[in-house]
C-alpha cells in the first residue's frame, strides 16, 4: 500500500473520499450526479451498490476516479461462495475497488478460521480490485476489532474500514486510531460512517485513515 496517514490540507481532502450512495432508494439519476460531482471534484472513488456498477464505471471512464461497490452489504451474512461470486461479477462490470462486510456473527463467536477464509476467498476473487473489509465496528469489542484486523490481514485485504453505516454507529477517533495501531503503517484504514464535516474528515486522517467513505463529501472539502 502506498497510501499513509499523513493529514492534508482541507484543500487535498478529495483524494482520500469515496464519495457514496448506498440509499435502498437511490435512482439512477441519483447515481449520475454522484458521478459527475466526483468527477467535478476529483474524488478518490464512487461507491455504490453492485446494481449500479455497470453505470458508473461507464460515467467514470477516463476520469481518474474509481469505481468502488460493496457486497454482501449491510450484514455480510451471506455464504462465502455468494460473496466470491459477488465480488468477481462487480470487476467484471468496472469495478477496481470492493467492500466486504465480514461474517459478524462468526467473528463474536469465535470462529477465527471461518472468517478468514472468508476474506480470502473474496481477496482471490478481487483479482487486481483493492479490497476493503468492513468490520462494523460498532458491534465489536475492543478485542474483537484487533482479531478483525489481524484476520484480514493475514486474508491478504488492502485495507480495513470501520463501518458500513447501517448499524447504528460509525466511524470514531478511536476505532480509527486502534486499527491503525493493528494493522501498522503499510495497510489502508477507511473511516466510514458519521463522516460529515471537514473538521471530521481530518480527525479521522490525524488518528490513521488513509481513506474516508463520505455520502456528505461536497460539503466535507468544502468546509
Amino acid at each position: 500500500m502506498s497510501e499513509h496517514p499523513v493529514a492534508p490540507a482541507p484543500a487535498d481532502l478529495a483524494r482520500y473520499i469515496d464519495h457514496t450512495l448506498l440509499r435502498p432508494d437511490a435512482q439512477p439519476a441519483d447515481v449520475v450526479r454522484l458521478c459527475d460531482e466526483a468527477r467535478a471534484h476529483a474524488f478518490k472513488a464512487v461507491c455504490v451498490n453492485p446494481l449500479f456498477v455497470p453505470l458508473v464505471a461507464e460515467r467514470l471512464a477516463g476520469s481518474g476516479v474509481a469505481t468502488c461497490a460493496v457486497i454482501c452489504f449491510p450484514f455480510g451474512a451471506d455464504p462465502t461462495a455468494i460473496k466470491a461470486a459477488e465480488a468477481a461479477w462487480v470487476v467484471e462490470q468496472g469495478a477496481r475497488e470492493v467492500d466486504m462486510v465480514i461474517p459478524i456473527g462468526l467473528l463474536k463467536a469465535g470462529d477465527a478460521d471461518a472468517v478468514r477464509a472468508d476474506i480470502a476467498a473474496v481477496k482471490q476473487a478481487c483479482g487486481d480490485a483493492l479490497l476493503k473489509v468492513i468490520l462494523e465496528t460498532a458491534l465489536l469489542t475492543d478485542d474483537e476489532k484487533v482479531l478483525a484486523c489481524r484476520l484480514s490481514q493475514e486474508a491478504g485485504a488492502d485495507f480495513v474500514k470501520t463501518s458500513t453505516g447501517f448499524a447504528g454507529g460509525g466511524a470514531t477517533v478511536a476505532d480509527v486510531a486502534l486499527m491503525r495501531r493493528t494493522v501498522g503503517p503499510d495497510m489502508g484504514v477507511k473511516a466510514s460512517g458519521g463522516v460529515r464535516t471537514t473538521a471530521d474528515a481530518l480527525r479521522m486522517i490525524e488518528a490513521g485513515a488513509s481513506r474516508i467513505g463520505a455520502s456528505a463529501s461536497v460539503a466535507i472539502i468544502g468546509g
